[in-house]
């Protein structure tokens, strides 16, 4: 049973990634929107955790547009860049959708 993790807390001000990155399992992804996006950073304080996790085989997504509306695109770490389209298709592909607030 796979789940698709939407965090949107920077972790620069929040706990909020790191703990799901501490509880993602094989098969989940993590898709980081709106202020989350700020973990996809090379400098971001989750980047070692979440570099551990993309080992793991745990994908993580970014929302494009989120990155954009930051000015986030070119300092990014391991991260894929999605848009809205594949935000809806990821949300079908897995059997839940956590939301981490």
């Amino acid at each position: 049973m796979s789940t698709l993790h939407t965090v949107n807390k920077s972790p620069f001000a929040d706990q909020t990634l790191q703990s799901c990155l501490t509880l993602c399992a094989n098969g989940d992804s993590i898709l980081l929107i709106e202020d989350g996006t700020y973990g996809a950073l090379t400098a971001a304080p989750t980047t070692a955790l979440l570099n551990s996790v993309i080992a793991r085989g745990i994908t993580v997504y970014a929302l494009g547009d989120d990155l954009a509306a930051r000015g986030l695109h070119s300092q990014l770490n391991n991260i894929t860049t999605i848009n809205y389209q594949t935000f809806v298709r990821l949300s079908c592909e897995h059997k839940t959708i956590q939301s981490w607030y």
